[in-house]
């Protein structure tokens, strides 16, 4: 498992962190699309409100370089599509 770093600010601020700390041991084993859609799902859940792929923004950064990727409208749409079905 690679390591992996989160963190929240703002007026939410707690809420968010409270969110990942619930998750934390189990996010230990989780691939990159995994971690995507637990901060999206995160994000969700504070502001208590659903998103459409052209509403939010993501990115990731990984390896020891730091590449940073920020995903299309598409692929945002895919990991909305995959939270969606893992809720039913």
């Amino acid at each position: 498992a690679r390591p992996f770093f989160g963190t929240a600010s703002g007026s939410k601020e707690q809420e968010a962190v409270n969110f990942l700390e619930r998750r934390v041991e189990e996010m230990r084993e989780y691939d990159c699309d995994q971690t995507v859609r637990t901060a999206i799902m995160c994000l969700g859940s504070v502001l208590g409100s659903d998103f459409r792929g052209n509403e939010i923004e993501v990115a990731t950064v990984e390896g020891k370089d730091g590449t940073f990727t920020k995903l299309t409208e598409a692929e945002i749409d895919a990991h909305l599509n995959a939270i969606a079905d893992a809720d039913v």
